[in-house]
């Protein structure tokens, strides 16, 4: 049973939704096939799960305006990945130990029902944090019951200690926390339970000035930790990485280590930190394991306190959307990201040319352009310095095959200036797009490397343009995209 503050909090926040509902609608930004606030601000994705035949999405909202603050938990259900309707709101922050925030937190399935953990987040007059890990049970996946707090705040942290991800191996729950210690590092920190209530402490199992690594961020948000093709990877968000060379670009970082999580040492034996994704606007992802056995990911298409007020959205009372889902695979020690095959099913008026050839110029083919669209590139062989793909005016892929890397830019939101992010890639064999109407996704090499950013061309340009420095053949697939 919900109380009376979170009944009134639910009854603003749909208030909200039909008070802005048509200015958000007529936003031609609105994106055709992602998963976006009704109305506000969107950020993590929050408990996924496969539960009972359904998927389940959370999200941090904010609904009552495009900025952060108190958070609610939005909820987004769909029976296959592809199809998705929007839920009844899950958590509210009206107790005195998350009234300023429902923050992130993780889903699991006990005894036939669907239990979440979120972090609740309080401050006082003075700014002051504390921050609590709390849960919340429902029966039938759609309406939730708060149970209150289940740890708090250990010894060694500071109130930066959030986003618990739950999952269960052989008798025993775990859970791990995104943390700073008192010395001002980034940790990921181990608990242990029987019953979902009662946790043990157990330490962190890696972070910034451990044996693995020297100093590596203030502060680890979002960890995830899962088994996948016989070995263990962390996912985490570190704050504080400085830019290098073309790495860490972005405010703030996702990515991963791979190694082998001792439980009974509490330690995460890992090698080197990889990025998830190249782009500008990937954040805050999370994992979950489908009926199929898939570890599937979804990310926030955002980033914190990246010129977020400032994307031209805002001014239809919405920001930011979630990533398409992604499966996940271990190639020769490192992650591959895939779209599932499941939005197959979006596909529409498939145009296709084989084996086409481009020399020393620039063009387009009839039927290769869009607003809403998915585009492959395979069998790309170039003889020459450069290949790239102007799409819509507002954002270029270059692949400069002499110095092996791939680029992003994209026409700034800001200022309109050219901004750009780059990886290495000794060798280009396929490109994989989802354009949306202000989004793209990018698939290399069959998700070797991933880019993810948002971008805001001219409502009406659907202009897709092809050119060479030299010679290149290639196999070209488009389909447009509805849901």
């Amino acid at each position: 049973m919900k109380s009376e503050r979170e009944q009134q909090l639910m009854e603003q926040a749909y208030a909200e939704i039909d008070k802005y509902q048509d200015l958000v609608n007529r936003d031609r930004y609105r994106l055709r096939y992602h998963l976006m606030p009704p109305v506000g601000l969107l950020n993590d994705p929050n408990g996924l799960i496969d539960w009972n035949g359904t998927y389940h999405v959370f999200y941090q909202w904010m609904p009552f305006r495009t900025g952060h603050g108190a958070k609610f938990w939005g909820h987004y259900t769909s029976p296959d990945l592809v199809h998705w309707q929007s839920a009844p709101i899950a958590l509210a922050p009206s107790e005195w130990y998350d009234k300023n925030g429902c923050y992130s937190g993780s889903a699991v399935d006990h005894e036939g029902k669907l239990v979440l953990f979120y972090t609740g987040n309080v401050k006082d007059e003075q700014g002051n944090r504390q921050t609590y890990q709390c849960m919340a049970v429902s029966e039938d996946g759609l309406h939730f019951t708060k149970k209150g707090i289940v740890i708090t705040l250990p010894d060694g942290y500071t109130a930066h200690f959030r986003d618990p991800k739950v999952w269960r191996k052989d008798d025993q729950w775990y859970m791990i926390v995104g943390a700073q210690s008192e010395s001002g590092d980034g940790k990921a920190v181990l608990f242990r339970s029987t019953d979902l209530f009662q946790w043990e402490h157990l330490g962190p199992i890696a972070g910034g000035n451990s044996n693995w690594l020297g100093p590596f961020g203030y502060m680890w948000e979002c960890p995830d930790v899962f088994p996948l093709d016989g070995q263990d990877v962390l996912i985490v968000c570190p704050q504080g990485l400085k830019p290098d060379g073309m790495r860490y670009q972005n405010v703030y970082q996702s990515g991963y280590f791979v190694g082998h999580l001792d439980y009974e040492r509490t330690e995460f034996l890992h090698g080197p930190f990889e990025e998830l994704d190249r782009g500008f606007e990937f954040y805050a992802p999370q994992t979950m394991l489908d009926r199929h056995g898939r570890r599937i990911l979804i990310g926030w298409m955002g980033v914190p306190d990246q010129d977020e007020d400032r994307q031209p959205t805002v001014r239809h009372r919405w920001v930011h959307a979630l990533t398409l889902p992604r499966e996940l695979r271990l190639v020769d020690g490192k992650l591959r990201q895939t779209p599932v095959k499941e939005l197959k099913q979006l596909r529409k008026q498939k145009v296709a040319y084989r084996n086409v050839a481009i020399v020393n110029e620039l063009r387009s083919w009839p039927g290769i352009e869009g607003d809403a669209i998915e585009l492959r590139l395979d069998n790309i062989e170039l003889f020459g310095s450069m290949l790239e793909i102007h799409l819509r005016h507002a954002a270029r892929l270059v692949y400069n095959g002499d110095e092996g890397v791939l680029t992003l830019e994209r026409k700034s939101f800001v200022n309109g200036l050219t901004e750009k992010r780059q990886c290495r890639l000794p060798r280009l064999r396929s490109l994989h797009l989802f354009l949306d109407t202000s989004s793209l996704e990018l698939f290399v090499n069959d998700g070797e490397e991933t880019f993810t950013a948002r971008f805001f061309p001219h409502p009406d340009d659907r202009t897709i343009l092809f050119g060479t420095h030299g010679h290149l053949h290639m196999d070209i697939e488009k389909w447009d995209l509805l849901r």
